[in-house]
């Protein structure tokens, strides 16, 4: 994940966020990931293993915001916070109307709901420090020079976008179907469905890269990446992504070994 001056890498049991300063110096700063209520239990049941993924990924960002004593999540800029209000009114207006069917309101508000925030992120700092982070991993896997390695990366988040569109445009569509899509509970149990089940595709689609239908729900993604996500980064921004990455590493080396025996999580 890019920060706004930065990059967090996470494995499956640590995390490091390296984040350059206005002084010029590198900040970096680490920690063990918390564990959800269930871990044990949930990781090996479909669906609810994608989502407790997700939740203990997402449970990292405030223990990095503690850390680094700034405003360096993505979330903070106040321009990205606005350009998410806007999709989120825009989306919600698209599945109220009355007029369209079903299935190209899903696809429209599928769009609008993105729009803004890939118009912002465009070639801008946030989109750099995405490129340094790529790289950095990327290079690390193929023994390449982080200067010349791909700034779109498989396993980026991006490449859940049409995983999730298909998951999410299918539940609703059973919502509409069913006369439940302004039921609050029906919605929310639909939404975690859709989450669980893109992230059980994203899965597949990590270990099957070579399959068509892995190439085509990640092709969305990777042009995503390309346009407007990441951008070519300076070698100062590749050395914050190769200090973070580098502790990492470290973290995993100094640790023993997992209980499960599996092999250090991705990025």
């Amino acid at each position: 994940m890019a920060l706004r001056d930065g990059v967090l890498l996470q494995s499956e049991r640590f995390w490091a966020a390296a984040v350059r300063s206005p002084g010029g110096g590198v900040k970096v700063t680490t920690g063990e990931k918390r564990r959800l209520p269930g871990h044990e239990g949930l990781q090996h049941v479909p669906l609810l293993r994608g989502l407790l993924r997700l939740g203990e990924s997402l449970v990292v960002l405030p223990a990095v915001r503690r850390s680094t004593g700034g405003p360096v999540l993505p979330q903070e800029d106040p321009r990205l916070l606005a350009a998410t209000a806007a999709s989120a009114v825009a989306t919600l207006a698209l599945r109220s109307s009355r007029r369209g069917s079903p299935l190209l309101k899903e696809l429209a508000a599928a769009g609008v709901s993105v729009a803004p925030i890939l118009l912002l992120l465009r070639d801008s700092r946030l989109a750099r420090y995405h490129g340094a982070e790529h790289k950095s991993v990327a290079a690390y896997e193929s023994g390449l020079d982080p200067v010349v390695a791909d700034k779109e990366h498989a396993r980026c988040g991006s490449n859940l976008i049409a995983p999730l569109v298909v998951t999410t445009v299918a539940g609703n569509l059973v919502l509409r179907a069913a006369g439940k899509e302004r039921q609050p509970a029906a919605t929310f149990v639909a939404g975690l469905v859709s989450i669980g089940a893109a992230m059980e595709l994203f899965s597949w689609m990590a270990g099957h890269q070579d399959h068509p239908l892995s190439r085509a729900l990640r092709r969305p993604g990777l042009e995503m990446q390309r346009r407007f996500t990441t951008s070519e980064p300076t070698a100062e921004q590749l050395d914050v992504a190769d200090i973070a990455l580098q502790e990492l590493l470290r973290l995993e080396e100094a640790a023993p070994p997992p209980a499960n025996g599996r092999p250090p999580g991705d990025n």
